[in-house]
């Protein structure tokens, strides 16, 4: 008679037990009632029913992936290896599971196949120089792609763009090269400041004879604090002198 009693609250228990779900605060679960949607329930003590409802979990927190390695060929070109890292999280659950199947796959395939599309519509230089506006781009085209599927993109950071050996080689004598140019143009436009300060002092002593005159006496001292060997150097006056001087005897001569 006991037995009788016992088999149907034990039933009545393991039927209790089945039923209780809890969820925490970071969870949600998306309940079906005979195949068809019926809530979003969660978080807290949850009763399904078993046999008729069927609860799929979600978890809202933040998801970090890494999108593995893509061969991106750029548009100059230049084959590369890049990978980035994607973080993501469900902001409707009802979505995630009924609009996509296995949203975290999806979501990975995506940003797979938008990482070579964006990348590959640059140029190596800016893959290596403009990476915050690439992560921008990608963010923006998988945010867009993944709205339907109740995902949204909060960041994505591409990590490393490897090249092989040659390319690095070829990058290491372009940067070379670049170098000795700017040294070149630095050393001509110092040239031609100089040249101009020269011409603007030729002008200035040209138009002061007493100002000439001390800067040839200068010149001598120091040549002469330098040197053993002092060269005195000939006034362009002097040599005027002389050569008028000679033309004068010339027309002495000639008469």
């Amino acid at each position: 008679m006991l037995m009788s009693y016992l088999v149907p609250v034990v039933l009545l228990v393991l039927l209790l037990a089945a039923s209780i779900r809890i969820l925490p605060e970071y969870k949600r679960g998306v309940v079906f009632f005979l195949g068809r949607f019926q809530s979003v329930k969660g978080p807290g003590l949850l009763i399904i029913i078993p046999g008729i409802q069927k609860m799929q979990v979600v978890d809202l927190r933040v998801i970090t992936m890494d999108v593995p390695e893509q061969d991106v060929i750029s548009q100059d070109n230049v084959t590369v290896k890049v990978n980035a890292v994607l973080y993501f999280r469900v902001v409707d659950p009802e979505k995630a599971i009924i609009q996509v199947e296995h949203f975290v796959n999806a979501t990975s395939q995506l940003a797979q196949t938008t990482l070579r599309s964006v990348l590959g519509k640059h140029d190596l230089d800016e893959m290596l120089s403009e990476r915050d506006k690439l992560n921008d781009d990608i963010q923006e085209i998988i945010d867009s792609s993944a709205e339907g599927w109740g995902i949204k993109v909060a960041n994505v950071e591409i990590k490393h763009v490897d090249l092989d050996e040659s390319m690095i080689r070829a990058i290491a004598r372009q940067a070379e090269a670049e170098r000795e140019r700017r040294a070149k143009v630095i050393h001509a436009e110092g040239e031609l400041q100089a040249s101009k300060k020269l011409v603007e002092a030729a002008h200035v002593l040209s138009a002061n004879p007493a100002a000439l005159q001390l800067r040839y006496l200068q010149t001598m001292a120091d040549m002469g604090s330098k040197s053993s060997t002092v060269v005195f150097p000939m006034p362009m006056d002097l040599l005027k002198a002389f050569q008028a001087m000679g033309e004068s005897a010339t027309h002495s001569d000639d008469r």
